[in-house]
């Protein structure tokens, strides 16, 4: 995540402000520029000739995003992909709903930067993407996703249910943008390997992760009654990975895109080589062992920084050899559709 500036007073501003806290200028965020706008008091701005204001769920989303004035939605580009939110009576659930956009806004963000496609559900009603914010207060609501559809339980917002279901799971990481970049992570199995007009990814996936096909029901019966194997490090990147190919995939791809959005931060506060920056061109970021390069003494550092203020590690996962073939197979997926949308922006 790149570093903002206030534009009136060059105060150094968060991803998701909206207001300067040292000089109270009004900011939005500009997703076609990927810049802070300061606004006039009615919300409103003018860049390069186009009219923007607030997105309309700037108050129950918590959102920031711009909105051109003449377009045909008054939600912005991430809010437009959610399809269900909970009811307004549902005090608890509402209030958590604009953090969990939040982190949704951060995750869609980072797959613009990496020129991942993103088809709303509007445009594609078989399979575009879609997400449903449900609260888990009156009926049982699970995770995961469907043909394009990702649905989160927003209880998944509070920290007590969240670090709970991380103890009960024995899982080393849970955060609602995991949780975001884990589910998209079947969704671009979906639209980048299962539906990909060259079956030698298909190939590639079964080499690499198995069977996406295998039963899943029985797959996850089985992970319950018997866990993770002792030495799931050695070959997949969590214990849940183990579970099955699909979930290998889902996993392995949230990973990645915890990596590359972490030394994208670094690289903006100089903590990282530049050439890790996600606004590098793709021949800067085609050599993914140069990019792994990049992120193992970077993260050695921040587990360290960690640890000195008694926290456990940031990232605490090793990327053993077979881990590392995975994500570099998610990395030429990405990077593929990246050098297709310069070539189409260019």
């Amino acid at each position: 995540m790149r570093d903002f500036l206030c534009r009136r007073c060059g105060q150094r501003l968060t991803f998701e402000n909206s207001l300067c806290l040292h000089c109270g200028s009004a900011l939005g965020f500009w997703p076609a520029a990927g810049t802070m706008v300061l606004l006039d008091g009615s919300g409103h701005a003018v860049i390069a000739g186009t009219s923007v204001r607030r997105c309309a769920n700037s108050v129950r989303a918590q959102c920031n995003w711009l909105v051109p004035k003449d377009h045909r939605s008054a939600l912005c580009a991430s809010c437009r992909l959610t399809r269900t939110r909970p009811r307004d009576e549902d005090i608890r659930a509402v209030a958590v709903f604009g953090q969990v956009e939040t982190a949704k806004r951060r995750v869609i963000w980072e797959l613009s930067e990496l020129g991942l496609p993103i088809v709303a559900r509007a445009d594609d009603p078989r399979s575009g993407l879609a997400f449903d914010l449900l609260s888990s207060r009156d009926v049982s609501v699970i995770t995961g996703h469907c043909a394009g559809v990702i649905t989160l339980d927003l209880a998944e917002g509070y920290p007590v249910h969240r670090e709970r279901q991380r103890v009960e799971l024995a899982e080393r990481y849970r955060t609602v943008i995991g949780h975001f970049r884990h589910e998209l992570g079947h969704y671009y199995q979906m639209v980048l390997v299962d539906e990909a007009p060259d079956p030698a990814r298909a190939a590639e996936f079964r080499r690499l992760f198995g069977d996406p096909d295998a039963d899943y029901d029985a797959a996850l019966r089985r992970h319950h009654s018997r866990g993770a194997p002792r030495d799931w490090s050695a070959s997949h990147v969590s214990g849940y990975a183990t579970m099955h190919p699909r979930e290998d995939f889902a996993e392995t791809f949230a990973h990645y895109l915890h990596i590359r959005d972490t030394l994208d931060t670094a690289a903006r506060f100089a903590m990282a080589p530049s050439e890790a920056a996600l606004d590098e061109t793709p021949a800067d970021v085609a050599d993914f062992d140069r990019l792994i390069a990049c992120w193992l003494p970077t993260i050695w550092a921040f587990n360290q920084i960690n640890r000195s203020m008694g926290h456990s590690g940031l990232y605490p996962f090793v990327l053993a050899e077979p881990v590392v073939e995975k994500m570099r197979f998610v990395h030429d997926l990405t990077l593929s559709e990246r050098v297709a949308e310069h070539a189409r922006t260019a």
